[in-house]
């Protein structure tokens, strides 16, 4: 069963695997940014050199020197020279912040309820058959998971939530689907999982989690499946409702300060 060490390393796996795709500059930089924001890529962590990039990801250097270079000039590395040089991730939280405001404005919401159709397919085929192959230690091991999470903070809830999707994954027993599961936390878990800034979606995760377990426990495949694909819709509805938000205060400003 996955571990944090395993989970963590799943997940860079996932961040440096090559591209689909014509592999332009804005798919790397997203890959990275991804990866910075949801913190699989850590504040201070040297990243491969520009050469080792574009091999890893089967792109261009030019490619890989431009990503960086945009990463740059947005705030998320910083390039050192000499014998330790290189480029380093440069994580701020307030600026990670305004950068998934700003694509979640940019996501209209057709955009965003395809984003969390996906997640909820996922997630929700690999709970539906984690239900039917599920052993008694497999159980024992999502319990583990769920009450050592730490979902004090937003980034810890959405750690906990990934490791026991993650988990549940495993328990499925397909490849496949934990690939997938590993690179849509990456790649869409900053951006649908902002609802864990808040309080109550954190308790909601949490309750979630134990409606999963008891369901597979149960060996209730239905009932896994929907506890799973409601977390996702929450998270959804928390989105759009922040989108509006957000675009009325945008207006406001625009109008005070023309």
């Amino acid at each position: 069963m996955p571990n944090p060490t395993g989970h963590q390393d799943a997940a860079r796996s996932v961040v440096f695997a090559p591209l689909d795709g014509s592999g332009r500059a804005e798919l790397v930089e997203q890959r990275l940014t991804d990866a910075i924001v949801s913190g699989v890529l850590r504040d201070g962590e040297r990243l491969p050199s520009e050469s080792e990039l574009s091999r890893s990801l089967g792109v261009a250097v030019v490619t890989a020197r431009e990503a960086l270079e945009g990463m740059r000039d947005r705030g998320l590395v910083r390039t050192r020279r000499g014998r330790d040089g290189g480029s380093f991730v440069t994580y701020d939280r307030d600026a990670a912040a305004r950068l998934l405001e700003s694509r979640l404005r940019g996501h209209s919401r057709i955009e965003l309820r395809d984003l969390a159709l996906h997640v909820g397919a996922i997630a929700g085929t690999a709970a539906e058959v984690a239900a039917d192959r599920a052993s008694a230690d497999d159980i024992e091991s999502l319990l583990s998971v769920h009450e050592g999470a730490d979902s004090s903070t937003a980034g810890g809830a959405r750690r906990a939530l990934g490791r026991f999707r993650l988990e549940v994954a495993a328990i499925s027993q397909s490849p496949r689907l934990v690939r997938e599961e590993v690179r849509l936390q990456s790649e869409a878990g900053p951006l649908l999982w902002l609802c864990l800034r808040e309080r109550e979606y954190r308790d909601l995760s949490i309750a979630g989690r134990l409606e999963v377990i008891d369901a597979i426990r149960a060996a209730d495949p239905g009932a896994a499946r929907a506890a799973t694909i409601a977390q996702t819709t929450a998270a959804l509805e928390w989105l759009v409702d922040e989108k509006v938000r957000l675009e009325a205060s945008a207006d406001r400003t625009a109008k005070e300060d023309p």
